[in-house]
């Protein structure tokens, strides 16, 4: 792109379209937890939306890049990011929405989750408006699930489990004309961990034999991570049901195991 010989008036489509793909490619690598490389992959793709002026692919990549901030536990980062483009933007109620709740997940990491459900409210009442001619195309997962997934994972980070499993639990249930998106399952991890905390065990074996079932799907390496760090908490503890450490420690193997293993 910096050297290439192509036609100018073809520059800035070939700019956003290179700041899309970086985009994928950022939100990837965090997925995948190589977390250095998905930084310098949204700060390129950020630059380069910059550069085209795609304003729509620049919102999705400044949320990509507060939640990244969020999942490393920069939340002071993530709420100034949210922020800025709230204070700074005119915005949908839908793409608002997705920023409020990046600033509820920035309150509620830095303490303060009194502001974070009022933000996560806030974030659900601009559902309420629908959909807009000027949503850009991406933000079709914006739905009530997510908010609630989000709103979910605030409070399992923040140790209030048993408040926690009525967003995790309604983030996993379809809701009417929603489409799903492909990584709810590390709402379900979330709620694992959640039933596990509360002693919860009936439940927690029941979403652990789920999970089993469906391991084979799961491409989030940030779920994994999840999944692992509450196995090892509920194996640790001495109250854990024997029953429930055998399911875990299956989950635990088939999680492990070659998905290509005939």
């Amino acid at each position: 792109m910096g050297s290439g010989n192509y036609d100018r008036k073809y520059e800035r489509d070939i700019q956003s379209a290179a700041a899309e793909l970086a985009e994928v490619a950022g939100w990837t690598l965090y997925d995948a937890e190589k977390h250095d490389a998905a930084r310098r992959l949204n700060q390129e793709a950020l630059f380069l939306a910059q550069l085209s002026g795609d304003r729509s692919i620049e919102l999705l990549i400044l949320q990509n890049m507060a939640m990244h901030s969020g999942w490393l536990g920069r939340h002071r980062e993530e709420l100034a990011i949210a922020r800025s483009v709230i204070e700074g933007s005119r915005l949908s109620p839908r793409v608002e929405a997705i920023f409020r709740v990046r600033e509820a997940k920035g309150l509620a990491g830095a303490g303060d989750h009194t502001g974070a459900a009022r933000s996560f409210d806030h974030a659900r009442s601009l559902l309420g408006d629908g959909v807009h001619d000027g949503d850009p195309s991406w933000s079709w997962w914006i739905s009530a699930n997510e908010i609630d997934g989000h709103h979910g994972s605030a409070l399992q980070e923040a140790c209030q489990f048993g408040d926690g499993i009525q967003f995790l639990q309604r983030a996993l249930w379809q809701t009417s004309g929603a489409r799903w998106v492909g990584y709810r399952s590390i709402s379900a991890a979330r709620l694992l961990d959640c039933f596990l905390s509360v002693n919860a065990w009936r439940d927690a074996e029941e979403l652990a034999c789920s999970i089993v079932a469906s391991v084979d799907d799961i491409g989030s390496a940030r779920t994994v991570t999840l999944l692992r760090t509450a196995i090892r908490r509920a194996q640790m503890a001495d109250k854990t049901p024997s029953g429930v450490r055998d399911v875990l420690e299956h989950l635990g193997s088939a999680m492990a195991s070659d998905p290509f293993t005939l």
